[in-house]
Parts: structure tokens; sequence; C-alpha cells
């Protein structure tokens, strides 16, 4: 009998250090690998940026413009988010494909360019891989959510949310959102992350339009400037 209470006490022990060792993992290990990684998409952005406006200043007078980004490329990065609201040290490499959100925001495939008509939409994790959406219910109309891609800022106003819904209601990333109270097509953004905080049975979503755009060179926008 001894022998037996002994074994399913060290099963228990066992168990219950697994479970620990899981919680960890997901709570504390995923997200600073997703920091990591996240760090270092922008890393790379910015040296891209970087040597692209180099190349840019050393072109001879008079020579043809770039013309501006080229496609999104499938899982890599083209643009940084800031949320003045999340904090002003809140940065996100946004990426393209919402498959590779682990590394960052993602893009929904087929949604509007950034800064275009349409609907911009990404999604972001609420908790792990980094929580970069964990604060989302705190967004409110008003709130400023600002992009660059490297040559231009973009500045967006939340007009509507959090809106709660379900993960079938996938209109909520149409061009112009049926539920978003816009009714004609604009230069619109959508963001939207998993609800409950530790489950994904809902969404939570928040629109906003286009407010205003100036050059990187002109520096950072009003709306990030404390």
């Amino acid at each position: 009998m001894r022998v037996i209470v002994r074994t399913v006490s060290e099963l228990c022990v066992t168990v219950g250090a697994l479970i620990v060792l899981f919680v960890v993992y997901v709570v504390f290990w995923t997200g600073v690998k997703a920091d990591g990684a996240m760090n270092d998409q922008i890393d790379r952005l910015q040296k891209q940026w970087a040597k692209e406006a180099v190349r840019t200043s050393a072109a001879p007078t008079g020579a043809a413009s770039p013309g501006g980004p080229g496609p999104y490329a499938a899982g890599r990065p083209f643009a940084v988010m800031s949320v003045p609201r999340f904090g002003f040290t809140w940065n996100k490499p946004v990426l393209e494909d919402t498959a590779v959100d682990k590394k960052g925001l993602g893009h929904y495939r087929g949604a509007a360019r950034l800064g275009q008509v349409g609907n911009f939409a990404v999604a972001g994790h609420r908790r792990t891989y980094g929580d970069p959406f964990k604060d989302f219910p705190r967004l409110r109309p008003g709130d400023a959510v600002v992009l660059t891609d490297g040559t231009t800022w973009f500045t967006y106003r939340i007009d509507k949310g959090p809106y709660k819904t379900v993960p079938s209601d996938v209109e909520v990333i149409d061009p112009v959102p049926r539920t978003s109270g816009y009714t004609r097509p604009g230069r619109y953004l959508t963001l939207t992350t998993c609800d409950p905080e530790w489950g994904h049975s809902h969404r939570l979503i928040v629109w906003a339009h286009l407010d205003s755009t100036q050059p990187a060179e002109a520096g950072k926008p009003a709306a990030l400037r404390q």
C-alpha cells in the first residue's frame, strides 16, 4: 500500500512539474523568443531603409524616382506600427501574411496596402508570442495608430471599437466593413485580436481612418511626440 501511495505521489509531483514547465514555456519563453524575433525584424527593416535612403540621396539629380516600396513579400516585414496608447516604446513590425504573426503583426493577404484606398487589415496575438495586443481593450475612438514603411509616416485615427465578434465574421476586414459605421470607400485600418485574453472564441476589432501622412525625412508625426 505504501508503495502505491508513494508511486501516486511521485506521479502527481511529476505531472505538476510538467504543468509548471508548460506554463513557463507558454507565458515566458514564447514571449522571449517573439520579442527577439520582432526586434530582429525591425532592425532588418531599419537597415534596409537606411541603405535605400543612401542610394536615393546618391542618385544623380533629375534621375527617375524609385517609385516607393515594392510589393509585399509573403512572410517578410514591410512596416513598423506604433500605438501611443500602449506606450511610446511600443513598436512592432508588420509582416505580410497572418500565418507569420509569431514574429510580429500580420497583414491580411489581399487586404489594401498601407495608405491605399481600401482596408489595411492587421492581426496580432493578445497573449503569448510577445503579447503584442495584450492591451487591445484599452483602445478608444480618437487614439492614433501610426505606421511607417521607411518613406512615409501614416497616422490613422480610431473611429470605432473595441468591437466584439466571432472568428467567422470575416466581413470586418472588407474594404468597407459593414459594422464599422463607414458607408463609402476610404483609406481604412482594421486591427484584430483574440478574445478572451487567454482564449480564441471571439475577436476584438477596431476600425480607423487615415488621418494624415508625412515624409519620413520630416521626422516623427505629432502623435508620436511625447
